[in-house]
């Protein structure tokens, strides 16, 4: 600016400009009279760090899962149901396909980290619902269609509403204990919950794939 405004000029300013603007200026930078929620930086999804109502490690980890769920639903959110149906070649899976992939693994470490189930044990009820979006392959190319997007978010939303329940009742010792008999070696549930991070990122780049790779309208 050109000129300076003085002191009391300045703050008759802003607060005039805070009521006119407070539907389009940032809530994290003006704090709304009676609000019933006041958002703190923890709450901006590219804060990683600890989040209210969970221990500071298991708030983090929480952190980087919602990152990462914020980008899958990025790629997807504008798809129909052709697109997410789209096959790029007979051995490919369809976005609609790994969307509920996604879903049925997080339920797999549901499974086995909330619930102590060895690994592999899945009961009749989840074998019924998650089995084909576990496994993929010509099963899941055959049932895993026809569904639009809601579908998919909805059963992502599902399990990890799931998730982060679980993770409020838990803490940072349950967290960092070692598995000894994980299948992959010595193994501590971050590093699992982590994994469940980074299977979303693989497929994440597989999305953005095969979104470039649409037939032209």
């Amino acid at each position: 600016m050109s000129t300076l405004l003085h002191d009391s000029s300045r703050r008759n300013f802003l607060k005039t400009s805070s009521l006119a603007a407070a539907g389009t200026l940032s809530l994290a930078s003006i704090p709304l009279m009676g609000a019933s929620h006041h958002p703190t930086q923890e709450d901006l999804i590219n804060i990683v760090g600890p989040k209210s109502g969970y221990t500071p490690q298991i708030g983090t980890l929480v952190s980087m899962m919602n990152w990462m769920r914020d980008v899958v639903e990025g790629q997807v959110r504008e798809l129909d149901r052709e697109q997410l149906d789209f096959l790029i070649d007979d051995e490919a899976n369809t976005i609609g396909a790994m969307l509920l992939h996604l879903a049925a693994t997080e339920r797999f470490y549901q499974i086995h980290t909330f619930e102590g189930k060895p690994w592999g044990q899945w009961s009749q009820e989840d074998r019924k619902r998650w089995s084909t979006a576990s496994g993929l392959g010509d099963k899941g190319r055959k049932e895993i269609k026809g569904n639009d997007l809601n579908y998919y978010l909805d059963a992502l939303q599902e399990v990890r509403d799931h998730t982060l329940n679980e993770l409020k009742n838990r803490d940072d010792a349950w967290l960092l204990k070692v598995d000894p008999d994980w299948p992959w070696g010595p193994t501590n549930a971050y590093c699992k919950w982590f994994h469940v991070v980074e299977h979303e990122s693989n497929h994440n780049g597989q999305i953005k794939f095969i979104k470039a790779r649409f037939p032209s309208l």
